[in-house]
């Protein structure tokens, strides 16, 4: 595969690039409390986005149980996060970026007619680089609980 360079534009968001993989915790009122392997993948496109793919599987089992794509935007300094995953759900946000530290606020929740019984209405990402370790939580209001952690994660650059 050719090796394609971050394009300028997105050059803030670069301390992103790379193979992530670790393990996360997954937890919520409405589910049982799991632990889960994940792997990310972030690289560049020649356009100003990063190209995001994440998928997770059950730590104990290896079963699969997650996967999700996107992009990673930088438009007037302003960093957005588009995704989409396969139960019907999309995501748009918008945030701020502070060093290697992104916080990314849902602007949209979007579901498709056989992903509305999980009624998402809000997502809050976090993601920090420090040298090559990633860490990340995600909040979310579903299923008529208020905005709260469901996953935290930390990952290494491979």
């Amino acid at each position: 595969m050719t090796r394609i360079d971050p394009h300028p534009d997105i050059g803030p968001l670069t301390f992103l690039i790379g193979t992530w993989r670790g393990r996360g915790r997954g937890v919520y009122p409405t589910i049982d409390s799991f632990a889960y392997t994940e792997e990310v993948v972030i690289e560049p496109l020649p356009k100003p986005v990063l190209r995001y793919g994440q998928r997770t599987a059950h730590a104990d089992t290896g079963e699969p149980l997650h996967a999700e794509a996107g992009f990673f935007r930088l438009p007037d300094g302003v960093p957005e996060l588009v995704i989409a995953q396969p139960t019907g759900i999309v995501e748009c946000h918008a945030g701020v970026l502070e060093g290697q530290r992104l916080v990314l606020q849902s602007t949209v929740v979007g579901l498709t007619p056989s992903a509305a019984g999980h009624r998402v209405t809000d997502v809050e990402r976090t993601i920090e680089v420090v040298d090559d370790v990633l860490r990340y939580s995600l909040a979310m209001a579903a299923v008529g609980q208020d905005l709260q952690v469901h996953l935290v994660a930390e990952l290494t650059r491979v």
